[in-house]
Formats: C-alpha cells, sequence, structure tokens
C-alpha cells in the first residue's frame, strides 16, 4: 500500500450518484470531488437536498457511487467488496451521527465499547472511561442512554468515536438536534478531541459558524461543487 502520509486520507474524485426508478434518473451528485489531508478538517454545506450526506456516505463506503473513486487511508473503497469496506470503516473512522444512535439497552460505557468489540480487539474500558471523562460524563458511565439529555447523548456518541483512534472522524449534522448552547459545547468537544488526537475531519452541517471553523468549506448546490 501507498505511503498515505504524504497523501491525502480522503480522495474522492469526480464522484456521482444516480438512483434510478421507473425509467427516471435522479442525479444525487454529480462530478464532485474532494481532497483532505491527515489532521484537515473540512466541511460540508449546502441546502436540504443538495447532496451532503450522500457524499459523506460515499466517501465513508457506506454507499457505493454510480462513477467516480474514493480512497480512504490509502485504499481504492471501488475495489472492495462490502465487508472489506467495513473493515477499512472499522480500523480507519469513527462517526458522529445527528440522532445519536446509541443503543438503549447498554450502558453509555457500553456504548463506547462497541465499536472495540467490533473491530474484534481486547475491551479497553479504562480508555472508555477516560474518553467519557474528557466529554464531561465521568460520572454517568453506568447510565442507559433515556436516563441521558440529547446533549449527554451525543457526548456518549462523541466518546465512542474516538475509543478506536481514527484517522478520520465522519459527523453528520452532530449538533443539528441539539438546542445553541448544548449545540456549542458539543462541537467545542469534537474540535477539541480532533486536535489532541490528530484526527482529521468531515463534518455534514447547515451550521455556518460551525463550518466556519474548519480549514477547508465545500459548497453544494444541486449535487455539484459550487464556488463560495
Amino acid at each position: 500500500m501507498e505511503d498515505t502520509a504524504v497523501q491525502p486520507l480522503l480522495d474522492v474524485r469526480d464522484l456521482s450518484k444516480e438512483y434510478r426508478n421507473a425509467g427516471h434518473v435522479l442525479a444525487v451528485l454529480r462530478g464532485v470531488s474532494v481532497a483532505v489531508m491527515p489532521g484537515e478538517t473540512c466541511a460540508i454545506v449546502g441546502p436540504s437536498g443538495s447532496g451532503k450526506t450522500t457524499l459523506l456516505g460515499l466517501a465513508a463506503g457506506l454507499d457505493v457511487p454510480t462513477s467516480g473513486s474514493v480512497r480512504l487511508a490509502g485504499h481504492d473503497l471501488g475495489a472492495l467488496d462490502e465487508d472489506q469496506r467495513a473493515a477499512v470503516r472499522n480500523e480507519h473512522t469513527g462517526f458522529v451521527f445527528q440522532n445519536f444512535q446509541l443503543f438503549p439497552t447498554l450502558t453509555a460505557l457500553e456504548n463506547v465499547l462497541v465499536p472495540l468489540e467490533l473491530r474484534g480487539g481486547r475491551s479497553e474500558p479504562a480508555v472508555a472511561l477516560e474518553l467519557l471523562a474528557k466529554v464531561g460524563l465521568g460520572e454517568r458511565a453506568h447510565h442507559y442512554p433515556v436516563q441521558l439529555s440529547g446533549g449527554e447523548q451525543q457526548r456518549v456518541a462523541i466518546a465512542r468515536a474516538f475509543v478506536t483512534r481514527p484517522r478520520l472522524l465522519f459527523a453528520d449534522e452532530p449538533t443539528g438536534n441539539l438546542d445553541g448552547d448544548t449545540a456549542r459545547r458539543v462541537a467545542d468537544m469534537i474540535f477539541d478531541l480532533n486536535r489532541d488526537a490528530g484526527t482529521a475531519l468531515v463534518l455534514v452541517t447547515h451550521d455556518i459558524d460551525l463550518a466556519a471553523r474548519c480549514s477547508q468549506v465545500v459548497r453544494l448546490r444541486n449535487g455539484q461543487r459550487v464556488e463560495p
């Protein structure tokens, strides 16, 4: 595998995605290119329906493009099957979603440990507890999601995203379900942990102020990348 130290950690080239239904073609993305270097922060912005979440999903290998290519951590995702793409994601990436996606029957600590268990490595409760402490939930490790506020649930999700020490964090509207003050605190935690870990960030957001904190802003309109 090529040396990725001087290469983009994420290299998206001429990416297009179409959906066909009853003879009709819906072009969701058209010829989008993005490069994210190790440690770089990148925001994807645009109106609803512009293709932001589709781009993130394709970049993460959660879906396959109609045309174009995605290289993630030196891996050509187009040359991999679904299981192989999942293995690349689990080894190199973390995820934070708008709706938290915590397991309701697991405690905060158990939720944070899930990615390590999926990886097949040894459980590291001390690492998970340290991350929960960093996001201000050291005393809530044994609480279930229903016992936590929305902001606290998102902080658990952030800790979970970082427990595997990812090289790249994908965040899809991570503050979208939170009130203003809570959203700012959660955003600060994401950027602080990213900086401390040297993790790259790809962030989908409607929040222009949040996007402005990133070193690169990708603007989409009607499935195409546009200039400011």
